[in-house]
């Protein structure tokens, strides 16, 4: 018989907790909320929410949106969204993550300072964090996703790096060496603001994925944290697969494996991990 184990460091982190316990007291009151953009980047999460009454939205919607409420999901937003809101009577449920919501503050902190730096954020262009981040510095901080990105910053000033709080630190370091081998003129500094709560699952993650035959890594097809997380499964255990669900198990992965190992994102719910492990004891006959 199979061993069938859900990792128990997997799961949402405690920004994504701290929002959808927010959406549901308020959708427990009754009436109408809207969140902008997904809750979390897990299209199942979405759909749970969205039948008990979550609607979600863009930002073109919110420009003519007045005189509701609207969840500010944990990645964060730009001062111009809280302008909108404050101008459209828009009353806001805020759950930006504290970890994100002091990094938003440091970013404006640094662009604001006497020298004025050039602010480079190490994170992926157009992930809603990361238009949160760059919104602290009116659109002009310098975002990098490759050490080929590196190219775009103007060596002859003040550079201060951050990083978007679900990259890896070896992402960072890169960047980080990247930018010192061009010899800034200026005063360079770097600031790890990756999230020790992502950062301790990538160690902790690789072990558990090493301790069983198969891993199955339960994932959003948006999840940037999920990509980063599943990369470290892989290359821990060859015999690691993504999947979005339960429906995608195929039964050929489960014959002849005696250790099976459930693991996910931080933007994954538990209930899914726990329905892909029915699902496989189903399918084992256990």
């Amino acid at each position: 018989m199979a061993t069938v184990e859900i990792d128990k460091d997997s799961g949402f982190c405690p920004g994504v907790v701290t929002a959808i316990r927010k959406a549901e007291e308020e959708l427990d009151k009754g009436g109408k909320l809207y969140c902008l953009g997904d809750i979390v980047h897990n299209s199942n999460e979405v759909d749970r929410l969205k039948h008990k009454g979550l609607v979600t939205i863009t930002h073109d919607d919110l420009h003519r949106l007045h005189n509701v409420k609207v969840l500010l999901r944990a990645h964060g937003e730009p001062p111009e969204t809280y302008h909108i809101a404050h101008k459209n009577g828009i009353e806001i449920i805020d759950a930006t993550c504290p970890v994100v919501l002091k990094l938003q503050q440091r970013i404006k902190k640094s662009y604001d300072s006497e020298n004025h730096p050039q602010i480079v954020i190490y994170g992926k262009n157009g992930h809603a964090e990361v238009n949160g981040l760059v919104g602290q510095t009116d659109g002009k901080a310098i975002v990098v996703e490759t050490a080929d990105d590196v190219s775009k910053i103007d060596f002859t000033k003040d550079i201060v790096l951050y990083s978007q709080t679900t990259k890896s630190r070896e992402g960072l370091n890169s960047i980080e060496d990247e930018i010192r081998r061009h010899n800034p003129a200026g005063i360079f500094e770097c600031h790890d603001t990756i999230c020790r709560q992502v950062a301790n699952r990538m160690p902790r993650i690789r072990k558990f994925a090493a301790s069983h035959e198969l891993v199955l890594f339960v994932s959003g097809k948006k999840s940037s944290n999920g990509k980063i997380l599943f990369d470290e499964c892989i290359d821990a255990n060859p015999n690691a697969k993504l999947i979005y669900s339960e429906d995608d198990i195929k039964e050929e992965w489960l014959d002849g494996v005696n250790t099976i190992g459930i693991c996910g994102a931080t933007s994954t719910p538990r209930w899914l991990m726990t329905n892909v492990k029915r699902r496989i004891e189903q399918m084992l006959g256990q």
